[in-house]
C-alpha cells in the first residue's frame, strides 16, 4: 500500500455497514458509553457499502450527539463487498489503531480501552481480538457450539494466546483491532476475497489481511478482556443459510493456504487439501451415518469439508475463468 503518514488519532472505530439503520443506533449508543475513553484520542468511521435504507440520515443524526465526544464521520463505499469496506476505512482512518466492528457487534463498556491497552503492552501485535458471544433472537440447535466460530462467535477462556495462523486458525474481522502500520506494510492494495456478494456466499475475506500479516512477521493474539455481543437473528441459524455459510468457507480454504505458501510447496499444499478433506469426510460420514438427514450440526460439518475438499477445483475454475475472460476483453 502507499506509504503511512503521520496521523493524530490513537484509534479509529471503523463499522461497515449494509442497510444497517435499524442496527446502528444500538452500537453508537454503546461507543457513545464507554469507559476508559479519556486517556486516548479516537473516532468512528461508518463505511456504507450502498445501503438502500436510510443509514445517512441515522449517521446524520448521531453526528449531532456526537459533537463534543469524538468524530463521526460517514463515507459511502461503492464497490460492494465487505473486503472493499474495510480498504476504504483503513484509507480514511485517522488513528494508529484500527477497531473494527460490524454493525451488529454489540462492544463491552470498556472493550475499547482494553483494545487499547493491549497494543500498548504487545507492540509486535499487529492484530488481536477478543471473546465474542452470541446474542441470539431463538435458541440455537443442539451442538450448536461445534459450529459457532463460523458465526463469528469465539470463547477461548481467559488466557491470552497467540493464534496458530498456519492452520487458518484465526480471529474474525469483526471486533478486530489492527495496527495500521502493520496492515500497511503486509497487505496488499487489492484483495483476493472480496466478501459474500449477492448468491455467491464465498467467505474468506476476514482471514486474507490477517494471513498477510503473519506472513510480514507480525502477531495475531487472543486478548481474553475484551468482550463484544454477536446479535444472531433467527434466520442465521436456519438450514439453509448455515449450509450456504458452511460451503462458503469450505471453497475459499485452498486459496487462503497459498497466501503463505512458497511456489514449490503449492502442489502439495493442492494434494494435501483434497486427500485430507476427502478422509474427513469418509470419517465424518462413518461417526454420523445415518443421522445426517436430521442432524443439521453434522450436516454442516460435511457440507464443509466437502466444500474444503473441492476448494482447489473451485480455484482452478475461478482462475481460468478470469484468465479467459480477460483474453476475450482484449
Amino acid at each position: 500500500m502507499t506509504e503511512l503518514t503521520a496521523e493524530n488519532l490513537d484509534i479509529s472505530v471503523a463499522i461497515p455497514a449494509y442497510n444497517g439503520a435499524t442496527r446502528l443506533p444500538k452500537i453508537l449508543d454503546k461507543l457513545l458509553a464507554q469507559t476508559g475513553v479519556e486517556q486516548f484520542s479516537w473516532e468512528i468511521i461508518i463505511v456504507d457499502n450502498n445501503s438502500s435504507d436510510n443509514t445517512y440520515e441515522i449517521i446524520q443524526n448521531y453526528q449531532k450527539i456526537y459533537n463534543g465526544n469524538c468524530h463521526l464521520r460517514y463515507f459511502l463505499e461503492p464497490e460492494q463487498g465487505a473486503a472493499f469496506a474495510r480498504l476504504r476505512a483503513v484509507r480514511e482512518a485517522k488513528g494508529q489503531l484500527i477497531a473494527f466492528l460490524d454493525d451488529d457487534n454489540l462492544p463491552a463498556p470498556d472493550w475499547l480501552s482494553e483494545a487499547y491497552t493491549f497494543g500498548l503492552e504487545h507492540p509486535q501485535a499487529g492484530a488481536w481480538s477478543g471473546q465474542i458471544h452470541g446474542s441470539f433472537e431463538v435458541k440455537p440447535p443442539e451442538n450448536f457450539e461445534r459450529i459457532q466460530a463460523f458465526l463469528a462467535i469465539r470463547e477461548h477462556g481467559s488466557n491470552p494466546y497467540l493464534f496458530d495462523a498456519g492452520n487458518l486458525r484465526l480471529p474474525p474481522g469483526a471486533a478486530l483491532v489492527v495496527r495500521k502500520q502493520a496492515w500497511y506494510e503486509s497487505v496488499p492494495k487489492v484483495l483476493i476475497l472480496k466478501g459474500r456478494l449477492g448468491k455467491s456466499m464465498i467467505g474468506g475475506e476476514d482471514l486474507e489481511p490477517l494471513l498477510y500479516l503473519h506472513k510480514a512477521g507480525w502477531q495475531i493474539w487472543y486478548n481474553p478482556t475484551m468482550h463484544t455481543y454477536h446479535q444472531i437473528p433467527h434466520w442465521r441459524l436456519e438450514r439453509d443459510y448455515l449450509l450456504t455459510v458452511a460451503r462458503g468457507c469450505g471453497f475459499c480454504i485452498f486459496q487462503l493456504r497459498l497466501i503463505n505458501a512458497k511456489n514449490w510447496q503449492k502442489p502439495i499444499v493442492f494434494v494435501k487439501t483434497i486427500l485430507g478433506n476427502l478422509r474427513r469426510v469418509l470419517q465424518h460420514l462413518i461417526q454420523h451415518r445415518g443421522q445426517l438427514k436430521n442432524n443439521l450440526i453434522a450436516l454442516f460439518e460435511i457440507e464443509f469439508y466437502l466444500a474444503s475438499m473441492m476448494s482447489p477445483l473451485y480455484y482452478l475454475k475461478c482462475h481460468l475463468g478470469r484468465v479467459l475472460k480477460n483474453k476475450l476483453a482484449r
